[in-house]
């Protein structure tokens, strides 16, 4: 089944890709077939999911996938959340993970409780108007390092240290990556629930 992802972000395709495997189903990215990124106007995460499926679906016509993921800070209740893909243009940077990366930290420069989470809420739809969508919601929770660290993954992964890991997801492996992450947790409900409902 050829699904297509409601979203332009590669990282996020070849994730999703790659945990999405065992249904054998192939993800093709809205852009490669021509479709403009929804609107995200609210203010929760299964609200924004929801509307960049819909969108993508209803414009291609296929089944579509969409994740809204972000970064909720306890020291700034919860922000960024919803606007983290344009969290560095708060601050006068260009959006971008490097620039994100960069307004967190000196925003948190002296803040004593670095405790975050990443959080990942999928939604799956067979069609533009389908009443019954598929919902999975994961998270982890971390805290915020000071300084970035590894190489790998993409987002906030450079600074998201995981206690019981004892690294960040930056330094990460992968398949370890993906087995711990927020939308790893997320696409291994999906993926039952499309076991569930769809297959």
């Amino acid at each position: 089944m050829k699904i297509v992802l409601a979203s332009n972000n590669a990282g996020k395709l070849q994730e999703l890709q790659a945990m999405l495997a065992p249904l054998k189903f192939e993800l093709v990215r809205q852009a490669d077939l021509g479709i403009t990124e929804a609107k995200e106007p609210f203010r929760t995460f299964v609200e924004n999911a929801l509307a960049k499926a819909r969108h993508a679906a209803r414009h291609t016509g296929l089944p579509a996938l969409a994740d809204d993921a972000g970064l909720c800070v306890d020291a700034f209740d919860g922000q960024p959340g919803v606007d983290t893909a344009y969290y560095a243009t708060r601050f006068g940077y260009e959006k971008g993970d490097t620039n994100n990366v960069r307004a967190l930290l000196e925003q948190m420069q002296g803040t004593v409780n670095r405790r975050a989470a990443l959080v990942s809420t999928l939604v799956a739809l067979r069609s533009a108007d389908d009443p019954e969508p598929l919902i999975a919601v994961g998270r982890v929770q971390g805290e915020i390092t000071h300084a970035p660290r590894g190489s790998g993954g993409f987002g906030f992964d450079p600074v998201m240290f995981m206690p019981e890991l004892g690294r960040t997801f930056a330094e990460l492996a992968p398949e370890q990556k993906n087995a711990h992450s927020h939308r790893g947790r997320a696409t291994v409900q999906m993926l039952e629930l499309m076991r569930q409902r769809w297959l």
